[in-house]
């Protein structure tokens, strides 16, 4: 369950993503995650640090560790199956001709 309530926090998803193709920056990472407050993207990362999923390299930029990348192939398949769904949506949403 510690791992639910991680993942349930605000932002944490979007960071996972936004480090999923390459490492990033502090303000870079803000920037990505448009609306997040440092002082929340600070402590969003310290969680995610504590659990050995994010880390920073020799720049000091975040990245994803073996077991972030582990957790976002094994999340990989929810995100197949939201854009599924997203679809589906758009296609009862057309209005009809």
């Amino acid at each position: 369950m510690a791992l639910l309530d991680l993942l349930g926090r605000r932002w944490i998803l979007r960071i996972l993503w936004e480090l999923r193709a390459e490492s990033a920056g502090f303000r870079d990472l803000q920037a990505r995650c448009g609306g997040m407050s440092p002082s929340v993207l600070s402590q969003r990362l310290r969680d995610l640090q504590k659990a050995k999923i994010v880390e920073t390299d020799e720049r000091a930029d975040y990245r994803l560790t073996a077991r972030g990348k582990e957790l976002l192939a094994a999340l990989l398949p929810l995100h197949q199956w939201a854009e599924a769904w997203a679809q589906a949506g758009e296609k009862r949403a057309r209005p009809r001709e």
